[in-house]
Order: C-alpha cells, then sequence, then structure tokens
C-alpha cells in the first residue's frame, strides 16, 4: 500500500513532521517528570528532610493523580479534539512542572510566616524551625499539590498522541509512528541526567523546574501553527491523504474498507468501553507493565546514590549511558512490521513481538547478583529493560487503533493509562516503604542485605512482570477481534 499514487500529485510526508511533534512533546513530558528524581536526594531531602518513604509517598501519590485522570484525560481529548486537547494538556503540566519551584517558599510562608522570600531566603528561613515533623509534612504535601497539577496536564499526553497517530498514519505504520514518538520518553529520560543536576547545582533546584517547565509553553505554538486534521492540512497532499487513509479509502473500496469507514465512525459511551475484553485486556498489559518503567526513571538515580554512593553529577554519565540503551526501542516498530509482512495481521504481529519482548526484562533478576562486580552490570540491564518496556508500550498501543474505531482511542488508551498508573502507585509507594525498611533493619533476603536486599525484591518483580501481562492478554484476547457495536 506504500505505492498509492494519486495522478498529478506528489507524495508529500508532512505525517512525519507531525510525528516530530509528538516526539518533542514526549520529550519535554519526560524531562518534567524527572527534575524531582534527579534533585530530590542531594539538594531537595536536605532542605526538608525527606526519607525514602516520604519520596515513596509523592511519586506513589503522582501515580495514583496520573492514574485518575487519564481516565478521564482521554474522555476530554475525545470531546475538545486532537488541537485544543493537547494544548490544554501540556499547558497545565508545564504549569504544574514550573510550580515545584515555590514549594519551598510556600513551606517558609507556612512554617515561619516568612512568605515574601526569594529561593535562597526560603532555605534559611527553613532552616531555622526547630519543628522537623512540621517542614517535613508542610512541603510533602506542596509537593503532592504540585505533583497532582503535573499528573492532571501529563495524562492528556498519550490519549492525545495515540488519536495524533491514527488521524495521521495507516494501521501498518502506527506502531512505527508510535515507538518514533514513545522514544521521546528516552530521549528526556536521556537529556534529564546531563541537564537538571547541572542546573540545579548552579542556580538551584527552584530554577531547574523553571526552566525545563517553561520548554512546554515553547511547544504550545508550534502545534497551534502546525496541526490540522489531515484532511484539511495545506501541507498534505492528495497522495499522502490518500496514503493516510488507505484502511478506509480507495478509488473502489472493498467491502472491508467500507465496514472500516463505518466502524471508525461509531460511537461507544464510556461505560459501553469496560463490557469489551479488548479494553480489559490493553489495561491488565498497562497495569502490569507500567510501574516497571516509572520505577526505574524515578528511583535509578537514588539506586545509584544507595547503592554505590554517587552524587547527583556523579550519575549523570551512568544513566546517560542507561538511557542511550534505551534507545534500542525503536526495534519495538520494526519488528511487528516484519511479522505483517510475513502475513500476520496486525494484532498478531503486536502479539508476537511484545511476546519477545517479554522475555528481556527476565535479565533484571541479575542486576542485584552481578551488581557486586561492577555498578556498569544494572545499569546496562536497567537500560536493556527500559528498551524493552518502550518497544513493549508502542505496540501495547498501536493494538487500540486495531479494535476499537478512532472515535473512541483516546478514551481506551486513558483507561489503560489509569490502570497503568494505579500499578504505578503500588509499585513507587511499596518501593519508598520497603527501601526504608530493609535498610533500618538490615533485613536479609536472598544473600543480600539492607536496601540491597529490598531493591534485588523489587527488581525480580520488574523482571516477570512483562511475561505474565502477556499471558493474561492473551487469555482475553487470543485473536485479532474488533470489537463489535451495535
Amino acid at each position: 500500500m506504500s505505492s498509492i499514487k494519486v495522478p498529478g500529485q506528489k507524495m508529500t510526508n508532512y505525517r512525519w513532521a507531525i510525528c516530530s511533534l509528538l516526539f518533542f512533546a514526549t520529550t519535554i513530558n519526560y524531562m518534567d517528570r524527572q527534575v524531582l528524581s534527579l534533585t530530590w536526594v542531594e539538594f531537595i531531602a536536605p532542605e526538608f528532610h525527606w526519607t525514602n518513604n516520604h519520596y515513596g509517598t509523592i511519586t506513589s501519590l503522582f501515580s495514583l493523580f496520573y492514574a485518575i485522570s487519564m481516565l478521564f484525560a482521554g474522555r476530554f481529548v475525545d470531546w475538545m479534539d486532537t488541537k485544543k486537547g493537547f494544548l490544554w494538556a501540556i499547558g497545565v503540566w508545564s504549569f504544574g512542572a514550573c510550580l515545584h519551584a515555590f514549594c519551598g517558599i510556600a513551606t517558609s510562608g507556612i512554617t515561619t510566616g516568612n512568605w515574601f522570600v526569594g529561593f535562597e531566603g526560603a532555605r534559611e528561613a527553613i532552616a531555622t524551625v526547630t519543628d522537623i515533623s512540621k517542614v517535613v509534612n508542610v512541603s510533602v504535601a506542596l509537593f503532592v499539590l504540585a505533583r497532582l497539577v503535573l499528573a492532571v496536564g501529563e495524562a492528556g499526553n498519550f490519549p492525545a498522541a495515540i488519536k495524533t497517530t491514527a488521524e495521521f498514519f495507516p494501521k501498518k505504520d502506527r506502531a512505527l509512528a508510535t515507538s518514533i514518538f514513545n522514544a521521546g520518553a528516552t530521549i528526556g529520560a536521556l537529556a534529564a541526567p546531563v541537564t537538571i543536576p547541572f542546573i540545579a547545582k548552579a542556580w538551584g533546584w527552584e530554577v531547574a523546574f523553571i526552566i525545563i517547565g517553561g520548554v512546554g509553553f515553547i511547544w504550545m505554538g508550534f502545534w497551534q501553527f502546525m496541526y490540522n486534521k489531515p484532511e484539511k492540512h495545506p501541507k498534505v497532499s492528495k497522495a499522502e491523504l490518500a496514503y493516510i487513509q488507505q484502511d478506509s479509502v480507495s478509488d473502489n473500496p472493498t467491502e472491508e474498507q467500507v465496514e472500516q469507514a463505518q466502524h471508525d465512525k461509531k460511537k461507544i459511551s464510556f461505560a459501553q468501553c469496560f463490557k469489551y475484553k479488548q479494553t480489559w485486556a490493553f489495561a491488565v498489559g498497562k497495569f502490569m507493565t507500567d510501574g516497571v518503567w516509572w520505577f526505574y526513571l524515578f528511583w535509578a538515580p537514588a539506586y545509584l546514590s544507595s547503592v554505590y554512593g554517587m552524587n547527583s553529577t556523579q550519575v549523570a554519565f551512568p544513566l546517560f549511558i542507561l538511557y542511550m540503551i534505551t534507545l534500542l526501542s525503536i526495534i519495538g516498530g520494526w519488528l511487528p512490521e516484519f511479522f505483517i509482512k510475513k502475513g500476520m495481521n496486525p494484532y498478531a504481529g503486536r502479539m508476537r513481538a511484545m511476546l519477545i519482548f517479554a522475555f528481556f526484562p527476565l535479565l533484571a533478576l541479575l542486576a542485584q547478583p552481578l551488581g557486586t562486580i561492577t555498578y556498569w552490570i544494572p545499569v546496562i540491564i536497567i537500560g536493556i529493560a527500559g528498551a524493552t518496556h518502550q518497544a513493549w508500550s508502542a505496540n501495547i498501543f498501536s493494538t487500540i487503533g486495531d479494535m476499537f474505531p478512532k472515535s473512541v482511542i483516546a478514551t481506551i488508551t486513558g483507561i489503560g493509562g489509569m490502570a497503568g498508573g494505579i500499578g504505578s502507585f503500588l509499585i513507587n509507594k511499596g518501593s519508598g516503604v520497603l527501601f526504608d525498611y530493609s535498610a533500618e533493619t538490615n533485613m536479609k533476603f536472598m544473600g543480600f542485605e539492607g536496601i540491597n536486599s529490598g531493591y534485588f525484591i523489587i527488581f525480580s518483580i520488574c523482571a516477570v512482570a512483562y511475561l505474565i501481562g502477556w499471558i493474561i492478554m492473551k487469555i482475553l484476547v487470543p485473536k485479532y477481534k474488533p470489537i463489535q457495536i451495535d
């Protein structure tokens, strides 16, 4: 179908410009959520007297807020439509990202009455407070509030991006397009450790939140002027439009194409979405695996600090290498396409690829045992696990477009995102509690002691999550089966 031609019309490739915007939005999305994980150990925790448990509470509640917001974000994007929905999403989360910077001033105001101070003045005022528990409780509550705003906005990114991909790409290209824009998560995670700690060290952790958060407002300008529906966009030629719409439009449409076009226009109520096994299969896959990625994202800097004694700038290079490895996730778009070209339907090709990807996270079982040799071994293993997750993620998102009409894609994405957020809440909160407990009691487990035993337990959970998720998905939807709407 890639050879579709319209007489007298040159094939444009504007869809890839739109894909690049999705890539940069996802990059910004992940940089914004990484600022806290890269600054809390060295800069924020000493100021507010946080422990692993406090950090775990903040990150887990962010996951929970994100989960609940995803449930409504998808419906919001379907209601507002793609352009306005995306603008609202990134505007809210960029505001939320910048809001973190003022938590110190607010803590100073509440605990000491000194509101009209700068960032440095707030630190000095907080240092005079003798009731440490008050500082802890107030600061944690304020950061939770900032994470709430960030989560509400960030929840709109993937529903809007997946909906945009369905608008601008035929089914056979969606996994590749998704893997490309989803690589923005890797690039964001890659750029974060080589920028954020150095900004924080030079100008303060507050400035890091403001600079990184402000980038989203710049993106909004590009989206405003570059996006429109492909059928209305002046930079999309008729040849490219025919290519984009090949699943449902042709000069002599087949019965299958006519049926697909009618299917894409059908509406489903929010409650009806939960009637279908396909919805539950997607939700289970997200619940089992999203928390793994978020654990690596939020806890990798703390892991290198707690286990190997690195400071925020020392972790920059290992984290850079870790996320460089995750760029291998681009294979996530190529592999299912390879199976599809061999004759498989898109869903079967994606599931075959996801099964292969599900075996690689098992390497995480070796992260702690081999980490005694050198920290580079767990860094490489976590990088491979991260690449696997992003490859898995690109394909599980694409299964929505295989089985649901375009009118409800963002909604289903939101439901799955909610499930993934709940899984992330459980693993982040559980990790914080476990790490403090294992360190304080010098817990022993499988030959490991202290906090090392805690990390071994969490790494083991992360290792088997994908295989369990894939098996449940396969049981729920064993074969390609678009939903039947009455």
